[in-house]
């Protein structure tokens, strides 16, 4: 195990800079997820951090060495692909074992190394099996198996669940983090899936357009977004938006509805207040938003439900045993600690 370092870390093909100045630190046996829509740098970075693609500028530092120069097979880590990468004509184990093809142990440490991991990911009775008589789980345990025989620095996994259905990804999930609590290795893993980030991680790193938007633990970017983008990327539905103004002591929203908010704005700033569906819900009196029921999503306990506002469609949940009717009229309102503000020209919150 080790620590890792990104220092300042630029890509740039030709005069188009992809990755813009990059930091940060990864504690020895953390479980970091990168995270965010495509195109926004987070494989471009794991590329990098594994050798495959070259650094423009900055740095990389694994343990206490820089590794910008090194070869992929000196960097001491190992790599988990989206695409399972294992030979259809091998077994289970040989398949594990060729992870230790260019490892100078010996053989009865070799056989030993493959029993512990096939033991750690349980698939002792599959070793003689060939991937044609594996489900796409088992695959997968068989790459990280590859990965994990080698007994390396970091690991690195780029989507690894991305081909598997929902039931397997989210077997998947669970298994990947009894794993990391077991080895206790430090991981990167990069998904485009808030999810699977929110579910899995020590830390998420939310990235868009080659910038890092917020580093932070699962509660604290879900609970206090760094920005509007990090708000409405993390959480499902997404964290509803109203438009307004902050006059000093009060917003005044699209809605027509006035809120007394002290934060620290400046009078007449356009704002968005920013409310998450869970924390929204039909109220007596008090009301932030005032509309009417389109749609409702059952949920068992709880109801979805979609109202048109004059600030436009909201999202709220409501008692799933007495929901609302679609076309009834309902207000709507949350307390004052679940509302974000957030600028409305530069995105950033505004505390």
């Amino acid at each position: 195990m080790a620590n890792l370092s990104l220092k300042n870390l630029v890509k740039a093909y030709g005069a188009t800079e992809v990755l813009h100045s990059i930091n940060l630190d990864v504690e020895d046996g953390e479980f970091v997820v990168f995270v965010g829509p495509s195109g926004c740098g987070k494989s471009t970075t794991l590329r990098m951090i594994a050798g495959l693609e070259e650094v423009t500028g900055g740095s990389i530092v694994i343990g206490d060495r820089e590794v910008n120069n090194l070869e992929p097979k000196d960097r001491d880590i190992a790599m988990v692909f989206q695409n399972y990468a294992i030979y259809p004509h091998m077994t289970v184990k040989k398949n594990i074992a060729f992870g230790l093809r260019s490892s100078k142990l010996p053989k009865a440490e070799k056989e030993q190394r493959i029993l512990e991991v096939a033991g750690i990911l349980g698939m002792e009775d599959l070793l003689e099996r060939k991937p044609d008589a594996l489900s796409g789980g088992q695959r997968q345990r068989v790459a990280i198996g590859r990965a994990m025989v080698r007994d390396p620095a970091v690991f690195l996994f780029d989507e690894p669940l991305s081909n598997l259905d929902a039931q397997l990804r989210t077997q998947m999930r669970l298994e990947i983090k009894k794993l990391h609590q077991r080895v206790g290795s430090t991981i990167i893993f990069v998904t485009h899936d808030q999810v699977e980030a929110m579910t899995m991680a020590d830390r998420i790193v939310i990235m868009k357009d080659g910038h890092i938007q917020q580093v932070g633990t699962p509660d604290e970017v879900y609970r206090n977004p760094a920005n509007a983008f990090v708000a409405q990327f993390v959480g499902a539905p997404s964290m509803n938006m109203i438009a307004g103004t902050y006059d000093g002591t009060q917003v005044a929203l699209s809605s027509g509805q006035t809120l007394d908010l002290q934060r620290g704005a400046a009078a007449g700033t356009d704002i968005l207040l920013g409310v998450r569906p869970d924390d929204l819900h039909p109220v007596a009196d008090n009301a932030i938003v005032e509309g009417k029921v389109a749609v409702r999503e059952p949920l068992g306990p709880e109801t979805l439900i979609y109202v048109d506002t004059p600030s436009g469609e909201v999202v709220a949940k409501a008692d799933g045993r007495r929901p609302p009717e679609v076309g009834e009229v309902v207000k709507l309102g949350a307390a004052t600690d679940d509302l974000h503000l957030f600028d409305a020209k530069t995105g950033q919150v505004v505390s």
